[in-house]
This record gives structure tokens, C-alpha cells and sequence, in this order.
């Protein structure tokens, strides 16, 4: 397998504040992986330092992850564009005409829900229409990797529920790398292939964990197979909880 993110060793700090301590892993190029850690663990510097946009302190950083579409945790829609107009941005950089581009953008509207919603502007939207606004424009891109952070945190449960199957779903047909970070362990289990969970600041593996379920098993979250898999990520997380015996909270 051809690595997309190959880590080791990995260390950052900001003056005297120690966020991240010799982290390693890796992730190939067609997986879909979780990074799973506690609140203010690291991982938004983590996915900044992978993607350019902070300079590591230490360890050796291989990625290819320059033109990843990249969701931050703030969807960052232009309030004065319309969906369409928020959509097609990064087709306008790369120079496609205006006809074009938006012929791109309709064609792919209503696989991600937004058929009726070209026009409107994200205040008219629904939480979940801007987050999956926001990711159209990460797909746009062209990119093979999609980079999201914290993806739908900022959303009530039944919500981001229905957007985790929406894009387990999506995932399939794009075919494309997906790194995520998270700190909700339903979320990692629901769509992660395979799960690299940190621990608390400063932040190194404490393992990682295939998750080998079907579809339905990720949909149905009170399932069998689901909480298993649940316990035993879980397990890992305690684990890393014990690297912070003794700190504040």
C-alpha cells in the first residue's frame, strides 16, 4: 500500500505547553481512519501539522496531504454566497469557466442533499445542509484524501447520526482516503476502518484498532456488534486516560 501519512515520532509544543509527544502512525491511501482523543489532546494541531499548515518540532512527517480537501471544525461558508457560489470556489481557482463549473455543481447537489438548496444562503440552511455544503467543496477539490475535523461535532445527536450513515454511504462511492479527527467515540466507531486513539496531552498513540463492521452494524449503534467493538475501543482511550493519572482536568 502506498502511504498518504507515514509519522514518527512526531512532536510539537507551543512555548513552554507540550501538545503533542512523539506521535506515530500511519495511514494508506484508500483508508478511511479515525484519530480518536480526548477534548484538547492535540489533534487539531496534529491534522495542521500534516497538512502544512504548522511546522513540527521534532520526529519525521511524510504526507501527501498538501491538496487535501480539508473540513475544519468551523465550516467557513462565505455568508454572502449562495450554496452554489460556496460550492464552486475551489473550481473557480483552479480557472473552470463559470458554466462549467457550475454544471459540476449541480450534477452533484443532490447526492449530497442540496438539490433545492443552490440558491440559498447558509443562514437559510440547516446545520446539517451547511456541514454537508462544507464537504461538497472539500470533494470539489479533486483531492484523493479528505481531511475533517471534529466533523460533526457542533451538531444534536440525531443529526449527526443521520450525516455519519449519509457519509459512511458517500465514502463508498467516492472512493477516496478519508482522515478524520474526533473526540466522540460513537463517531470514530461509525466511520472508521481503522481507529488511531491518542492520549491525553501531550499526546502519543496508545494503539489503534481495526473496525471491521458492515453498514447496518455502524447504523445500528445499540447493537451487538457495534457496543463490542464500542468496549473495546473504549479500552483504549482508558488506557490512555492512565497517561494523565494525576493532572488537572
Amino acid at each position: 500500500m502506498i502511504p498518504l501519512v507515514d509519522v514518527d515520532g512526531l512532536e510539537k509544543s507551543f512555548g513552554d505547553l507540550r501538545v503533542l509527544g512523539r506521535v506515530s502512525f500511519r495511514v494508506d491511501e484508500g483508508e478511511t481512519v479515525g484519530v480518536l482523543g480526548p477534548s484538547g489532546c492535540g489533534k487539531t494541531t496534529l491534522l495542521r501539522v500534516l497538512l502544512g499548515l504548522e511546522s513540527a518540532d521534532a520526529g519525521r512527517v511524510g504526507t501527501r496531504l498538501e491538496r487535501a480537501g480539508y473540513l475544519p471544525q468551523d465550516v467557513l461558508l462565505f455568508p454572502w454566497k449562495t450554496a452554489m457560489e460556496n460550492a464552486e470556489l475551489p473550481l473557480e481557482l483552479q480557472g473552470m469557466n463559470r458554466e462549467v463549473r457550475r454544471g459540476r455543481v449541480r450534477q452533484e447537489l443532490p447526492r449530497f442533499g442540496l438539490e433545492e438548496f443552490a440558491d440559498a444562503y447558509p443562514h437559510e440552511m440547516s446545520g446539517g445542509m451547511r456541514q454537508r455544503l462544507a464537504l461538497l467543496r472539500a470533494v470539489l477539490t479533486g483531492s484523493r484524501a479528505l481531511v475533517l475535523d471534529e466533523p460533526f461535532g457542533a451538531l444534536d445527536t440525531l443529526t449527526r447520526h443521520r450525516l455519519q450513515d449519509w457519509l459512511t454511504s458517500l465514502l463508498e462511492d467516492l472512493n477516496r482516503t478519508l482522515l478524520f479527527v474526533t473526540h466522540d467515540l460513537d463517531e470514530a466507531v461509525s466511520l472508521s476502518r481503522r481507529v488511531v486513539v491518542l492520549s491525553q496531552r501531550p499526546a502519543h498513540v496508545v494503539g489503534e484498532m481495526a473496525i471491521s463492521l458492515t453498514r447496518e452494524e455502524r447504523s445500528d449503534r445499540l447493537g451487538r456488534r457495534a457496543l463490542l467493538v464500542r468496549d473495546q475501543v473504549l479500552s483504549l482511550l482508558e488506557r490512555g486516560e492512565e497517561h494523565a493519572a494525576g493532572q488537572p482536568v
